[in-house]
């Protein structure tokens, strides 16, 4: 009882302590009210004296409540295409699962390379980084393509966090996913949607043209650096219990052999496997909305009756994950509306008033890179930060193009933080292998991996190309 009160003092505080702080000047009463309720929501879901969902839910309720938005834009969250994205993938995973296609694909990659727990994760990790050159959602590739397949190699060792055996190879295969998947974003323009978004704002505000390939180049080298240690940093740390599986292979064959051939329901949810797929690394042929192409699998999966609708009503770590998330995405995106953000910035910019432009560079890159804590997309954090952070680094004196490729890299490698920093995260966590404990203490971890490779081999790699 007492730890539920102090989980309590400490959202309520939080609140209170935002609301007493200095008030910038230009900032109204309400976008203060926001930083507050905001500030409560993030600290509410690490202390959780409620779930999440209902933590996210009681934020939206004050937001209206205290009249900072309109009820219908406290709402807004929920119409996001992205958040329905997220939704969707939960159910086609759940399809998976069903047919058993699932299980029929996690023993065919087994039987391949399953003879290790790295081995998997590469696998899959490989994939996730080829698709990213082609599909410009994280959302669909890590939460639509790849977690189906990963959630049934865990299942296929027994490990399952209704069990409590989520460490024996889910917790680690998930999380080192996700990791890496957070790297594969950074590593292509068309790595994740606001990818190009960055883009613009570098060509507005600096006039450098980060296109497709120079994009690519400058991470080729750092990012696939990354791709390797990760896992392997995992595997230490965070170390799967089942590690070897010498006689998978031959597990792997009975298995496919007892399943006989493929089931209509197996095909059917190939086809929209397929399809969904295609529409998403078509889009630029077609411009149908990621979330839109999810949402016509889910309909044909539904009419086919590979998905009933009590499978769907009935996926509850989904909606859990669509209550919590899209209230936090509209929270975010409303915050960033504010200028608190900016004047954030501002004031990060007065510490380095003097500084050798080199000393403010990696200043304000760091804090840039941890400022990630409080926003729930990757979009939010560079549409609020990336102009005016990028305009003090430059006033100092650094390389354009240096400049830019940091917070460019960085705006997608900060997602490894937090489990809502971008779209996958809410998907991955809402498995529950990960809990909320371990995903912040091994994200931060991992930051600290990622900075340092890009502090070392990402500048060596660009002096070499004579970009600084």
């Amino acid at each position: 009882m007492k730890s539920h009160a102090f989980r309590w003092a400490a959202v309520i505080g939080s609140a209170a302590l935002v609301l007493a702080a200095p008030r910038p000047d230009g900032i109204t009463v309400e976008s203060w009210r926001l930083l507050a309720i905001f500030t409560a929501t993030i600290v509410g879901s690490i202390a959780q004296p409620v779930a999440p969902g209902a933590i996210v839910l009681l934020g939206v309720t004050a937001v209206a409540l205290f009249n900072v938005m309109t009820p219908a834009k406290a709402l807004a969250g929920y119409s996001d295409p992205i958040v329905w994205l997220v939704l969707c993938a939960f159910f086609i995973s759940r399809g998976v699962l069903k047919t058993g296609l699932g299980r029929r694909i996690a023993f065919l990659f087994i039987r391949a390379i399953g003879q290790s727990s790295l081995g998997l994760v590469y696998a899959c990790v490989s994939t996730d980084a080829l698709l990213a050159g082609f599909v410009p959602s994280n959302g669909a590739r890590a939460g639509g393509v790849i977690l189906p397949v990963a959630k049934s190699l865990a299942e296929a060792y027994d490990s399952n966090p209704e069990d409590g055996t989520e460490r024996r190879l889910g917790a680690f295969l998930l999380f080192a996913i996700y990791q890496c998947d957070v790297v594969a974003s950074s590593m292509w323009l068309t790595g994740q949607a606001s990818n190009v978004l960055i883009a613009k704002f570098a060509f507005d505000a600096a006039k450098v043209d980060l296109n497709y390939g120079k994009w690519i180049l400058g991470a080729v080298v750092p990012g696939g650096l990354l791709l390797i240690l990760i896992p392997l940093v995992l595997y230490k740390l965070y170390p799967p219990n089942i590690k070897h599986t010498p006689h998978a292979a031959t597990i792997a064959r009975g298995e496919l052999n007892a399943m006989g051939p493929m089931s209509r329901d197996e095909r059917m949810m190939l086809i929209v496997f397929a399809l969904v797929a295609g529409l998403w690394m078509t889009t630029a042929l077609h411009h149908i909305n990621y979330a839109v192409v999810a949402l016509l699998g889910i309909c044909v999966l539904f009419l086919s009756g590979v998905l009933t609708w009590n499978d769907m009503i009935g996926e509850r770590p989904a909606w859990d994950v669509f209550i919590w998330y899209g209230g936090l995405v509209r929270m975010a995106e409303a915050l960033g509306e504010t200028g608190i953000t900016r004047k954030f910035a501002e004031s990060a910019a007065s510490m380095t008033v003097g500084w050798t432009w080199g000393a403010a560079l990696a200043v304000l890159v760091l804090i840039y890179f941890y400022a990630h804590y409080g926003f729930a997309s990757i979009t939010a954090h560079s549409s609020a930060m990336f102009t005016p952070f990028l305009m003090v680094i430059l006033v100092a004196g650094a390389p354009p193009l240096l400049s830019v490729l940091l917070l460019a890299y960085v705006s997608n490698l900060s997602a490894c933080l937090t489990h809502y920093g971008t779209t996958p995260a809410p998907i991955y966590f809402g498995t529950r292998y990960v809990t909320q404990a371990d995903w912040w203490k091994y994200g931060l971890i991992i930051s600290f991996v990622a900075i340092a490779v890009y502090a070392t081999v990402g500048l060596a790699w660009w002096k070499l190309l004579g970009w600084w």
